[in-house]
């Protein structure tokens, strides 16, 4: 499928983008494109990298004429470039909104005029029932990329959703490493407080199901296990065999006890796949009687697909996937 294409990464210089990156780099994959704002960033991927496969375009998906000259002759897009932390998104929600929003607009349109064959946009957990910016504007660009995949002609549009990728920039994991090395108390914010645990190299893989079996609209979801907040400090505990206090700091603002990856409403058309969840698009219109006079019985039976319900990992559980992350046996130094 990908012998003799043309990939190309927006955000590919964070750490997703960069992941999928060297996923498919040593494939028959003629040319990644990597599209990023950052000059020093792509600098420092390309003295690392020094492969002749890879090239940097410098832009921002903000501007419609950059994204579109940039996507010429491409074949697949990766759309990761956002807006992520939730302080920043909170304080700047209308940069949120220019980015995340309008910026993936921006993709799309440019891919549906360079008849780009597939997109796949990165989205987030905390873009069901978001709570804060960050979420809200993830979920926004959602009903964008489902509205353009209803008339996209030959570019299929499809989602793949993400709860916490272990040893991702801005992540807890390397946090707490930090405060275990620096001999600094462990900030947890609610012990109870549960999260899903990725690989990074799990979700790319993701990504690569998304793209051999998209349909247009679909939503792809990894089955993933959780851990609590208390529960993986402890485990790094014991794994850097650390005495450092715990301090608990108590819930920040725009932060949820738990985690949606799939709504009621969604995992009630979803179907499973080995690994993964699909969720097809709603590809009702306006013209049907269920928006205006029927419901759905069925609904108010459904669960969520949360980080409280699916498979909570031991200490033991959560040592065994920090061991099998490369940075973190670099850290121990195995």
């Amino acid at each position: 499928m990908f012998s003799g294409k043309t990939l190309m990464i927006t955000g590919g210089t964070g750490s997703f983008g960069n992941a999928v990156l060297r996923r498919f780099l040593h494939t028959e994959i003629r040319e990644i494109r990597i599209f990023s704002r950052d000059e020093k960033k792509q600098e420092d991927m390309r003295t690392e990298l020094k492969n002749t496969k890879v090239k940097f375009v410098l832009g921002d998906i903000r501007d419609y004429g950059s994204v579109r000259d940039a996507m010429t002759g491409v074949d697949y897009v990766f759309h990761a470039a956002a807006l992520k932390q939730v302080p920043s998104c909170e304080f700047y929600p209308i940069e949120a909104m220019r980015t995340n929003v309008l910026g993936t607009e921006n993709v799309l349109q440019a891919a549906i005029e360079n008849e780009v064959n597939r997109v796949v946009f990165l989205s987030t957990d905390k873009a069901v029932y978001p709570v804060n910016a960050m979420g809200i504007s993830k979920a926004f660009a959602e009903k964008v990329v489902l509205a353009k995949s209803r008339g996209a002609g030959k570019t299929i549009f499809c989602i793949t959703r993400y709860g916490n990728v272990m040893g991702s920039r801005g992540s807890v994991i390397p946090l707490f490493i930090s405060q275990i090395k620096k001999g600094l108390p462990l900030t947890v914010t609610d012990p109870k407080m549960t999260r899903f645990l990725m690989s990074l190299e799990d979700s790319v893989e993701l990504v690569v199901h998304a793209y051999l079996h998209s349909r247009p609209g679909d939503t792809f979801v990894q089955k993933a296990p959780a851990a609590t907040i208390g529960d993986l400090a402890q485990a790094l505990k014991e794994l850097f065999e650390a005495r450092n206090p715990i301090n608990i700091i108590g819930t920040r603002h725009g932060e949820k006890l738990f985690e949606t990856l799939i709504a009621r409403e969604e995992i009630m058309r979803a179907t499973q796949e080995s690994r993964y969840y699909r969720v097809p698009a709603d590809n009702r219109d306006l013209n049907y009687d269920k928006f205006f006079v029927e419901g759905e019985p069925e609904l108010s039976m459904a669960e969520d697909y949360t980080s409280h319900n699916t498979d909570r990992l031991s200490v033991a559980g959560i040592k065994e996937q920090l061991l099998a992350l490369d940075f973190v046996r670099r850290e121990l130094g195995r």
